[in-house]
């Protein structure tokens, strides 16, 4: 039975980050309508997708999810494994604000069955935390990753957003040398994108800030990739980097096309060769629920050309395409009918094939949209 994965949307937070372009609101109110819109969700979709389906990864994303009560965050954990097979040593993940937590949060949250967090930590030097409007600051983030660990975390991720306005070599470097002397066991490094929508967006169209280019932020993704698989931490996504044994299970499952089902306002499912997705408006999603259970705005179903691309794409940008499963979904045609193609990107060292394994170098990484369009 393929494992698959369940997200929880929690929109609410205690304040909008310029960069951000995910569903949230700073506000308290409906907090406890949302919770049992929420429920009543998760119970309706138990009905179709609980009986053939194992899962094996819980994602809180938001929004803040370590903004809430730590018992609120437990509630849910628990009509989840009242409704759906999950694994007793699923991961279990919760995206957390450093600013939001404290040590008797943290541990109260590794009491209701959190057992991984993913820190929004973005720098480690004050002046670019200020830029991106976050609400901690440097000391802040370094204390709670030690915190999270004296209370016994040891999954623990971090992130870091690269390529910021006037960001020197030297700086990102040392983002990346303070985060590796804390107890982590996974990070994330993004490059800063500008989202339509985002405050930052309009500041850079107003001209108050400018990015720097695509050749340097190149060179930023080559010294991060350098840097950390050289202290042994393993590339296996784009973004991603983890030591042995610490993958993010619930990332796997999105980036191996497994299916997935998510809760709450703007969160995305995909089931059965479709794809749904719920209203982006907290109130809009509480009066749907209310009234149909589900609080769905649209949804697609995938053609079996989309579901190749959607494969290939996913595989690529991850681990690499496995030969024998993506013979088993597809067949061997196509794969034979780019064989010229693929060796020439291993040739020019963008691409290797380690046994049954094709997958992308550290400079094929850094090219991948490019080299996914020549082969898509």
């Amino acid at each position: 039975m393929e494992e698959t994965a369940l997200y929880v949307h929690i929109p609410f937070c205690d304040h909008k980050c310029i960069y951000c372009d995910f569903y949230s609101i700073i506000t308290s109110d409906n907090i406890n309508n949302f919770l049992q819109a929420i429920k009543k969700e998760i119970e309706f979709y138990s009905y179709k997708y609980s009986s053939a389906r194992y899962f094996s990864s819980i994602f809180f994303g938001g929004g803040t999810p370590s903004l809430m009560n730590p018992d609120y965050i437990g509630d849910i954990i628990s009509t989840l494994r009242d409704h759906f097979r999950i694994a007793d040593n699923a991961e279990i993940t919760m995206e957390t604000n450093p600013g939001t937590v404290d040590k008797n949060k943290l541990d109260m949250f590794r009491k209701i069955g959190i057992n991984r967090l993913s820190f929004g930590v973005q720098s480690f030097h004050n002046d670019e935390l200020k830029f991106l409007t976050r609400i901690h600051d440097k000391e802040t983030a370094i204390r709670a990753v030690n915190e999270a660990k004296e209370v016994g975390f040891d999954n623990i991720s971090i992130d870091l957003i690269f390529n910021l306005p006037k960001q020197t070599k030297e700086k990102w470097k040392q983002n990346l040398e303070t985060a590796l002397s804390l107890p982590i066991k996974h990070i994330s490094t993004y490059s800063l994108i500008l989202e339509r929508g985002t405050i930052l967006n309009k500041m850079i169209l107003d001209g108050k800030f400018t990015l720097q280019g695509e050749d340097y932020d190149a060179e930023l993704y080559e010294i991060t990739i350098d840097y950390l698989t050289a202290l042994g931490f393993e590339q296996y996504e784009v973004s991603n980097f983890a030591k042995s044994g610490f993958e993010c299970r619930h990332n796997n499952a999105y980036w191996r096309y497994n299916e997935y089902l998510s809760f709450g306002p703007s969160a995305h499912s995909f089931a059965d060769n479709k794809r749904w997705w719920n209203y982006s408006s907290l109130k809009r999603y509480i009066s749907e629920i209310e009234k149909n259970s589900f609080a769905q705005a649209n949804h697609e179903f995938i053609s079996s050309e989309q579901k190749f691309n959607e494969y290939v794409m996913l595989a690529l940008r991850s681990k690499g395409i496995d030969r024998t499963d993506f013979q088993k979904r597809f067949g061997i045609e196509w794969l034979e009918e780019k064989e010229s193609i693929l060796n020439s990107f291993v040739d020019n060292s963008f691409m290797e094939m380690k046994g049954n394994l094709i997958s992308f170098t550290k400079h094929g990484y850094a090219i991948c949209d490019e080299i996914l369009s020549k082969l898509l």
